[in-house]
């Protein structure tokens, strides 16, 4: 079965990204990537693409928000483009699918809430396909805390969008929202082309939960693969033939960024995980 290839979400370094691009992704390059995952990429797409191409990277995979009015984040609100204005931009980075982030989770808690997230992407992908791209949604903790005759939200929301909708599942917010990883990997099958390659100790409670106390990203306990609860072997080899991109990702880096993401990368190629 074919490997997926390894990638880094541009998150984690976002200040650093943000400060120097081209340095930034230079860093990476010399680590050993290729690919990357554009993040905020929609009000720059030349830039971000100038960029790429001086440092022989690409980026296959991109986050923005298309179910959201504005895109909540736990450090900070974006405001949403509309779907035709996220499309161009990704087609001249040369991103293939468009991967909303986050939907908040109050929309999460009801079926007709559920089903008015993927009644959105459903009509999204018709958009996305007249220029040429696909579109995915990818999970935080919120998506597993109600359920329905039997169904976590999350269940529901993959059931009733289109087969074309790709799924990216972040392995550390699923741990975080209570599921088994590896067993959520093999119930997604085909239909999951991207994971999140992230480590660390959940948080004891679901964070985003209607009672929880607010939370920022400087909260999260985030380790190097191997160092905290996620099962990421075990996932990575639940998904094989299925997942195409191993997205190294840290909402809060331990310690200094790129020597972070030097040793996600390590773990991916000495594991064997990844081609």
């Amino acid at each position: 079965m074919s490997l997926p290839v390894a990638s880094v979400q541009l998150y984690t370094l976002a200040k650093e990204f943000t400060a120097d691009p081209s340095g930034s992704l230079d860093k990476l390059a010399a680590i050993g990537l290729k690919n990357v995952e554009a993040f905020d990429f929609v009000r720059r797409p030349a830039e971000i693409r100038a960029a790429l191409d001086a440092s022989g990277l690409a980026s296959p995979t991109g986050h923005a928000p298309l179910l959201s009015d504005e895109l909540w984040t736990p450090d900070g609100s974006i405001p949403t483009p509309a779907p035709e204005v996220v499309f161009a931009a990704a087609a001249e980075i040369g991103i293939t699918t468009v991967i909303d982030p986050f939907v908040a989770a109050d929309r999460w808690l009801t079926e007709d809430g559920v089903a008015d997230i993927a009644d959105r992407l459903n009509r999204a992908a018709d958009v996305a396909a007249t220029f040429g791209l696909t579109v995915g949604y990818h999970n935080h903790a919120q998506e597993f805390l109600a359920s329905f005759d039997g169904q976590t939200a999350y269940e529901r929301f993959v059931a009733t969008t289109d087969e074309r909708v790709a799924i990216e599942l972040d392995l550390f917010w699923a741990l975080t929202g209570g599921q088994d990883a590896t067993e959520l990997v093999t119930k997604l099958g085909s239909r999951l082309i991207a994971v999140h390659v992230k480590d660390g100790i959940a948080p004891a409670s679901n964070p985003f939960a209607p009672d929880a106390p607010a939370f920022g990203s400087e909260t999260l306990d985030q380790r190097h693969p191997g160092d905290g609860q996620v099962p990421l072997a075990a996932a990575l080899k639940a998904g094989e033939g299925a997942i195409e991109y191993a997205v190294i990702e840290y909402d809060n880096s331990p310690g200094d960024v790129f020597t972070d993401i030097q040793a996600s990368y390590d773990f991916l190629v000495k594991g064997g995980f990844v081609a």
